[in-house]
């Protein structure tokens, strides 16, 4: 197939790539002026079409001729909440719009466990749950994802909603890392809060393989089938780093609370997105980010094979490598 991937000079959508093309797929990466293209150029057979999804302008060309699209593009953090439902929402109804009016035959799309929210009891998330997201991003992949489902009838479409996801080239979960290498434990409370993560290689897998869903309109969780403590998970950390941090109490929360505020408002004043903001302490404050990945295995012939502990061992090593710690 040829498939037109959004994302792909990010850090999913770099391991999509390469999923992609692995098995024999075209890739056809919808990239900015700036984007980071190294990783994509290494591929064979790759294409680049030139636009962006807040662009719909750019998407008429960059669909023309494709069997699929990949949607893995969007934003974590913004300097304002209109920002996330201007890219996250519409920039996915602007993409799914331009394929189907080219009749692509399908579409995945890929959201986040953010979109549904926490879960309420620490039992994992299903993938019928009830949405209660928590925070504007989770809003905005939620209005995201209705849009998609929504055009169920008119084009063959797949949710895939991650939780964590972290890995080699991840600049996010960096932070966990050089937190714990400088003696910090990144945590609020006492730790116990837990959480569902996946590795970034199995999470591309996961999403390549919804590609071959029979039925349209379903959504999935993929996940590394264990729920985590989160404490515990820093343990692995420190293990893989060969450190142990000296400090090893929780922030609390007030103080989260007024950190938020101050990053939040030099965000507005250098108009620069900050991920610490106080809608963020809203995620922050949830004990239980855990979801099931039940229908992926079901469905899609996908199993994760990465576990935390082996992940954080093999995502140590590629920062160490490339001097990011």
């Amino acid at each position: 197939m040829r498939v037109l991937l959004t994302g792909g000079s990010g850090f999913l959508g770099s391991f999509v790539a390469e999923q992609l093309a692995s098995e024999g797929h075209v890739v056809r990466a919808l990239v900015r002026p700036r984007s980071d293209r190294r990783v994509l150029e290494k591929l064979a057979g790759v294409e680049f079409a030139p636009g962006a999804i807040e662009e719909p302008a750019t998407l008429q060309p960059a669909v023309e001729g494709v069997d699929a699209v990949v949607h893995v593009a969007g934003i974590v953090k913004a300097r304002r909440p209109v920002e996330f439902f201007e890219v996250n929402t519409q920039g996915t109804k602007n993409l799914l719009e331009a394929a189907a009016g080219q009749g692509v035959g399908r579409f995945v799309y890929v959201s986040s466990l953010a979109a549904v929210g926490p879960s309420q009891d620490g039992t994992p998330v299903p993938d019928d749950a009830e949405p209660r997201p928590v925070t504007h991003y989770g809003r905005s992949k939620l209005e995201a994802e209705r849009a998609v489902l929504a055009a169920k009838d008119r084009i063959h479409v797949t949710v895939v909603r991650p939780p964590l996801i972290y890995g080699p080239r991840d600049r996010e979960t960096l932070a966990f890392f050089t937190s714990v290498r400088n003696g910090v434990l990144p945590m609020t409370g006492d730790g116990k809060n837990t959480l569902s993560v996946v590795y970034v290689v199995d999470c591309a897998s996961a999403i390549v393989r919804a590609l071959g869903v029979q039925a349209s309109g379903r959504t999935y969780f993929v996940d590394d089938g264990s729920v985590y403590v989160w404490r515990e998970a820093l343990a692995q950390i420190e293990s893989a780093l060969g450190k142990r941090a000296f400090v090893r109490f929780g922030m609390p929360m007030g103080v989260v609370k007024v950190a938020a505020a101050a990053t939040q408002l030099w965000g507005k004043m250098t108009n620069r997105a900050q991920m610490l903001t106080l809608d963020k302490v809203n995620e922050l404050t949830q004990p239980h980010w855990v979801c099931s990945g039940a229908g992926a295995r079901r469905d899609l012939g996908w199993a994760p094979r990465v576990s935390w502990e082996q992940g954080v061992q093999e995502t140590v090593k590629w920062y160490r490598a490339e001097g990011w710690l």
